[in-house]
């Protein structure tokens, strides 16, 4: 089974413009995410990455750092389109490929293994994503978080198959007594969406040809586009340390706080 690793890496945010290029602790957030794929294809002959992006700036700092990249046209209009655009240039077609945000810097290689395996033990799966259950404490932060950037951060619905029912902007599911929750349940029933995907190349191709769902535009969200055209998103769930959460960046506010957990982690570490 062929894998591949692409990290769609657009210059013109609106939000956050040139942010793959920003310096996290004097290293680019792009330079951090090819790190992550290299280590996890580095010595697997059916693996690899690419960067892709629409911009000659990006091209030129992918080079530097050592990654193929793909010039894909600006007008796609999300970084799936940008993966499928990119793929259809190259000689090699995988059977899965895996959509890394260039702005997920601290996404840990074990997540995206995960992703692998479980395609391997269900070559029919369709799209695999993963989520993690929030604490109570990395739930307040998110609140807290979203005070300041309201849609920094994505939650999902799973049900008890693994399988994703939605997914928000706003933090689903509403807790009507949170109050005795805590005190009988360690984590809240809140899970975050971890913000890459897994898919089949045939699932993918099949979504780019879609039009872009209601509630797509309403929250932001391409996942929902899937789940309006009943193309199954199966879930993995990643097992994170309480208060190593790390949504993906899409503002100059994500990234002072990525710079400061940067910081943190490296204070442990010493």
């Amino acid at each position: 089974m062929k894998r591949m690793i692409a990290i769609p890496a657009r210059y013109g945010s609106t939000r956050f413009p040139g942010k793959p290029l920003a310096k996290i602790s004097g290293k680019s957030m792009l330079e951090r995410v090819v790190d992550i794929a290299r280590d996890i294809t580095r010595g697997d002959l059916e693996a690899g990455f690419f960067v892709t992006t629409e911009d000659k700036r990006i091209e030129a700092h992918a080079k530097e750092i050592g990654a193929e990249c793909i010039i894909t046209p600006p007008s796609c209009p999300t970084g799936s389109d940008r993966i499928l655009a990119a793929l259809r240039q190259m000689d090699v077609w995988p059977d899965i490929i895996v959509n890394l945000q260039g702005d997920a810097p601290f996404t840990p290689p074990e997540i995206i293994q995960s992703i692998f395996d479980a395609f391997e033990q269900n070559p029919h799966y369709e799209v695999v994503t993963p989520v993690h259950r929030l604490s109570w404490i990395d739930l307040d932060r998110l609140r807290e978080n979203k005070r300041t950037t309201p849609f920094s951060g994505t939650t999902a619905i799973v049900n008890n198959k693994g399988r994703a029912l939605w997914f928000s902007k706003n933090i689903i599911p509403a807790i009507r007594d949170e109050e005795s929750l805590r005190q009988e349940e360690d984590f809240s029933p809140v899970y975050q969406h971890i913000g890459l995907y897994g898919f089949r190349s045939d699932i993918l191709e099949k979504y780019c040809m879609l039009p872009q769902g209601t509630y797509e535009n309403y929250e932001g969200l391409e996942q929902l586009r899937m789940i309006e055209n009943d193309i199954k998103i199966h879930t993995v769930l990643a097992n994170i340390p309480i208060g190593d959460i790390q949504s993906g960046i899409d503002t100059p506010d994500d990234l002072a706080r990525a710079e400061s957990r940067l910081l943190t982690l490296q204070e442990k570490a010493s």
